[in-house]
């Protein structure tokens, strides 16, 4: 029988996923553990106690974010070695995915004690699995920066991965994190998921050059939470030494043009010039000429 006593035990940390939008996506272990715990610790407790409300969970709620993590992860883990089991849940999803927990995670690991994960909903990953993008590597790359010249810049460090790249983004920032990608990025897949396991959810799969259009197109659009989903950089020949071929390119097309900036490249690595020009071609923002 798998009661809410037997699903948990004493001095172990317990890392819920709790879900993104759906009620129903909260697994019966997951609810069992909430039951059973002797507190749990929450991103946001107001967030939280709705939730377990619904459920008809009544536990203590500890307040555990990104401000006060480092002073509250020592007199938690103390408890923990005292014998109560605790439980970990951000405000939707899997905790330490853009949320709050590794520095009490690693501090109950360092003290030799259990942790034990009850997975569940994760927006990135809900998004992956639906985008028909290449799987086999990812990388999570959360929210970019801000600012547009970080973000900007961010984009152009991320250019030339290969492995598909994970991203969130909020609904104040979407139109302008789609105008950079467009320019970054230029021909490669996108997959914009909006609004995951909610009523309003959407996703949609297009070249990274289309996706300010498409945003603009419907202002219900930039509504909502978003997990952008972005094909890898295509496999490029890599120079003596490893530096990348592509990040060569993208520095000198963005000085010279992509006409004076394949010539230098091709110069620099030995690859034909039309060769270059034409990869300069999918680069988006690059100036042509």
């Amino acid at each position: 029988m798998n009661t809410a006593a037997s699903a948990v035990q004493p001095g172990h940390l317990y890392v819920v996923a709790t879900p993104i939008g759906n009620l129903g996506d909260l697994s019966p272990r997951a609810l069992d553990v909430l039951r059973g715990v002797d507190a749990i610790c929450a991103e946001d407790t107001r967030n939280s106690a709705g939730l377990l409300s619904h459920f008809g969970v009544k536990k203590p709620l500890l307040a555990l974010h990104d401000h006060n993590e480092e002073q509250v992860a020592a007199g938690l883990v103390a408890r923990i070695a005292g014998g109560d089991s605790l439980a970990l849940v951000s405000d939707a999803g899997t905790p330490l995915v853009s949320d709050p927990g590794f520095r009490l995670v690693r501090a109950v690991r360092e003290a030799g004690l259990p942790v034990v994960a009850l997975p569940g909903p994760c927006a990135a990953i809900a998004a992956l699995s639906i985008s028909g993008i290449p799987s086999d590597r990812f990388l999570f790359v959360g929210f970019l920066p801000a600012k547009a010249s970080q973000r900007r810049a961010a984009l152009e460090e991320l250019a030339a991965e290969p492995a598909t790249l994970l991203l969130y983004e909020s609904s104040h920032r979407i139109a302008d994190c789609a105008a950079d990608l467009a320019t970054v990025l230029g021909t490669r897949r996108v997959c914009i998921a909006r609004e995951l396991t909610k009523l309003f959810e959407q996703s949609a799969v297009m070249s990274a050059a289309e996706l300010p259009a498409w945003i603009a197109a419907d202002a219900h659009r930039e509504k909502g939470e978003f997990a952008l989903v972005v094909e890898g950089a295509p496999k490029r020949e890599a120079l003596s030494g490893g530096a990348d071929v592509e990040r060569i390119l993208r520095v000198l097309v963005r000085e010279l043009g992509a006409s004076q900036g394949s010539k230098l490249a091709a110069e620099i690595t030995g690859m034909k010039k039309r060769e270059l020009y034409e990869m300069s071609l999918g680069f988006g923002g690059a100036a042509q000429d």
